[in-house]
């Protein structure tokens, strides 16, 4: 029974009564649902009752409340209402495994899919026959029903143990703020290792807590808090930390990670659990601090408390707590001492909240200029526009991907924008360095005068590697006008702006169709492209080198 899961289509045994598909699903509860025992029960059921095993659908390491996050299960049903199931039978170790969906309904549904395309769902371990009758619907209901509310009752346990062991001063999970680091303790306190990123413990007597880590990254933090008491912006903090090459474990500094860390109670000494919770799938929420868990002093301090308050205090200062109408008549009044609007005025202004919070609010920037009777003097039809093109954009980038696939090429979609094209010779095991290419619009924009040419504009503000595929728009962003390609290695603006008459000096080229597009990226990757003569050249150096190699050995032998 060990090598249950092993399927050798070639010999299946002759079964009598049909071919089936073994679904099975381990998640962190208990060994007796490990994916070996499961097979193990579901080949044993299936020789009992004259089932050959065609196919394994798995989902390792995966809560059951939803499907979203079990491809196994996913990659199943998918098959199954494709008409691509080659099974007449799906063989299940128990409701459990099947899974525990907060809504029973949900659970019926999928296996209600599976009956109207001809397939039968057999549970190997239950005590009862899933036959249809009133007797096995009634138990199989109930058992659904059982197996949401053991995941109900098990989160409130885990929950509550959690925050007794966060009260004791012990980290439950999750990433480690800069400037510290994890470390082992025994049953004794007493420590054992740090812990590595990644790096679980196994022994239930062992715990986690948090120690300041390195040297130079306490350093940092210290200077972050003061830099924030000078200069109280989060943006110019990371701008300044980024200038002069210091990087946030490997990433570049932000405003909003400044802002989390100026708000962590870890570098005092303090340890804050369930400010937010999320549980069985539901929406992350916020809660109020009574239900907060917070155990003081049980880690050695980085920074002084009185900074810490100092921080906090024009942390606290700054936040404008307003209702909608109070937003706008603030707003108002801004405009009116000011005699515009624009996101650094409303940024800047000390009693009015920040431009994202008026987005969050209304909508649009635009739609807020509205409300209070400014008309901006940029042109903002550019974001319907925006909003209009993203979805051919991604669908372009799916077909790019299907048809390097079709030809032969390894293609994936990092992104709706990004393709990673990393193209071999399975068989040799041959391999060459990634593509990248990312999807963009070129946006026509007339001429400034009469008599002067229109031009097309591309953004790549993080100048990604590689290539950049553009859909270019006819008059006034109606329509597809044709498609472009270039490469970003030539072009070091946050923006790339070019004219008809003068694309070539960008590297751009056009295409008049899709198709074209989709050769031409090929050819790129392939042995026509460039990627190919690089392999050519490869193989040719090789040659030339074992040639020589030869011929010296020839001459020492003389």
């Amino acid at each position: 029974m060990v090598n249950a899961l092993v399927i050798r289509e070639t010999h299946l045994p002759q079964s009598p009564n049909g071919r089936a598909a073994q679904y099975v699903r381990m998640s962190t509860d208990y060994q007796r649902y490990s994916i070996q025992n499961q097979a193990a029960v579901i080949a044993a059921y299936a020789h009992a009752h004259g089932f050959s095993i065609v196919k394994t659908y798995a989902d390792h390491g995966e809560s059951g409340l939803k499907i979203k996050n079990r491809p196994g299960l996913a990659r199943l049903i998918d098959d199954v209402s494709g008409g691509r199931a080659e099974f007449d039978h799906i063989l299940v170790y128990d409701i459990s495994r099947w899974g525990r969906f907060q809504d029973v309904d949900e659970a019926a549904h999928y296996e209600f899919m599976c009956k109207q395309a001809g397939i039968k769902v057999n549970y190997c371990a239950e005590q009862f026959d899933n036959d249809g009758s009133m007797l096995s619907n009634i138990v199989k209901n109930l058992k659904r029903v059982m197996a949401a509310e053991y995941s109900r009752e098990l989160s409130a346990k885990v929950h509550t143990g959690i925050c007794r062991f966060v009260g004791l001063g012990f980290v439950p999970g999750g990433p480690v703020g800069y400037g510290l680091e994890r470390v082992l303790v025994n049953e004794r306190l007493e420590p054992k290792k740090v812990m590595e990123k990644g790096e679980r413990k196994y022994l239930q007597t062992d715990h986690i807590r948090l120690q300041p880590g390195d040297a130079h990254e306490i350093a940092v933090v210290r200077r972050i808090f003061a830099r924030f008491l000078q200069i109280k912006s989060e943006k110019a903090i990371a701008r300044e930390l980024n200038r002069s090459g210091v990087s946030c474990r490997g990433k570049a500094w932000r405003g909003p990670t400044i802002s989390r860390m100026l708000r962590n109670e870890n570098y005092i000494g303090n340890l804050v659990y369930n400010r937010r919770s999320k549980k069985l799938g539901g929406e992350c929420i916020k809660n109020p601090s009574n239900q907060w868990v917070r155990a003081e002093g049980c880690l050695e301090p980085i920074i002084a408390k009185d900074v810490f308050i100092a921080v906090q205090k024009i942390v606290k200062e700054r936040r404008v707590d307003i209702s909608e109408e109070e937003m706008l008549v603030r707003l108002k009044r801004t405009l009116k001492k000011e005699g515009r609007l624009t996101p650094t005025i409303i940024d800047g202004t000390a009693d009015l909240p920040s431009t994202r919070t008026f987005v969050d609010h209304f909508g649009t920037l635009r739609n807020v200029y509205r409300l209070v009777g400014y008309q901006s003097k940029r042109r903002c039809e550019y974001i319907d526009i925006r909003r209009k093109w993203v979805e051919p954009l991604s669908d372009l980038a799916g077909r790019i991907c299907a048809k390097v696939q079709e030809e032969g090429g390894r293609a994936i979609l990092h992104s709706a924008k990004s393709l990673w094209i990393n193209v071999g010779v399975p068989e040799q095991h041959l391999c060459v360095d990634k593509h990248e290419i990312n999807f963009r619009v070129a946006y026509w924009t007339a001429g400034a005068r009469a008599g002067f040419s229109p031009f097309w504009t591309v953004s790549c503000r993080r100048r990604p590697a590689g290539w950049i595929v553009a859909i270019r728009l006819g008059e006034h962003n109606d329509a597809i006008l044709d498609y472009v390609m270039m490469p970003t290695a030539s072009n070091d603006s946050n923006m790339i702006r070019f004219r008809e008459n003068g694309r070539l000096d960008h590297g751009v080229v056009h295409f008049q169709t899709e198709g074209e597009l989709a050769r031409a990226v090929v050819r790129l990757v392939t042995k026509d492209g460039p990627v190919g003569r690089t392999r050519r050249r490869q193989r040719t150096q090789s040659v030339k080198r074992f040639r020589s190699s030869e011929k010296g050995a020839d001459a020492r032998r003389r």
